[in-house]
C-alpha cells in the first residue's frame, strides 16, 4: 500500500511539473520580443499584458480617435489596449501621449522613449484617475508630460 501510494505522489508531481511547463510554454512573446530591434518611429498596442494577444496596430503619426473608421488605429482598437510600446525617434516629440478620450481629452498618461513599453496598464492612471488599462482612445507624439506609465 506504501508502495502505491508514493508511485501516486511521484506520478502527481511529474504531473504537476509537466502543467508548469506547458503554462510557461504557452505564455506571450513578451514585449521584449515584440520590440522591433532599433527606433522606429512607431508607436504600438497590444490586447493583452506584455505586448501579446491582438496587435491593435502601430503608426509613426497621431490619432484622435482610435474607435473611428480612418486612421491608424480603428473601430474595435479604442478602449482595448493592455500594452503599449514606444520604438519613436529620439529629438524633439518622443514621448507618446495617451489619452482616455478621443481628441486628446479626458486626461493623459505618457510613455518615454527610454521606457520603451508598458507591458501592464492597469499599473497605471491617467491625470484624470481613470486606469488606463483597455481605456485609451487617442494619442499623440509631445515633447513634455506631467504622468509617464511604469
Amino acid at each position: 500500500m506504501r508502495r502505491t501510494a508514493a508511485a501516486f505522489a511521484a506520478l502527481g508531481l511529474a504531473v504537476l511539473g509537466v502543467s508548469a511547463t506547458a503554462t510557461t510554454a504557452h505564455a506571450g512573446p513578451g514585449c521584449n520580443d515584440e520590440w522591433p530591434g532599433s527606433r522606429d518611429g512607431m508607436v504600438r498596442a497590444w490586447q493583452l499584458n506584455d505586448c501579446s494577444g491582438i496587435y491593435l496596430g502601430g503608426t509613426q503619426s497621431y490619432d484622435s480617435d482610435w474607435g473611428n473608421s480612418s486612421g491608424p488605429f480603428q473601430g474595435s482598437d479604442e478602449n482595448r489596449a493592455s500594452s503599449v510600446m514606444n520604438s519613436g525617434h529620439i529629438g524633439s516629440y518622443d514621448t507618446v501621449a495617451f489619452y482616455r478620450l478621443t481628441n486628446y481629452g479626458g486626461g493623459h498618461a505618457c510613455l518615454k522613449p527610454g521606457e520603451l513599453y508598458a507591458d501592464k496598464l492597469s499599473d497605471n492612471t491617467f491625470t484624470s484617475g481613470y486606469s488606463v488599462d483597455n481605456r485609451i482612445s487617442s494619442h499623440r507624439w509631445v515633447n513634455d508630460c506631467s504622468r509617464f506609465l511604469s
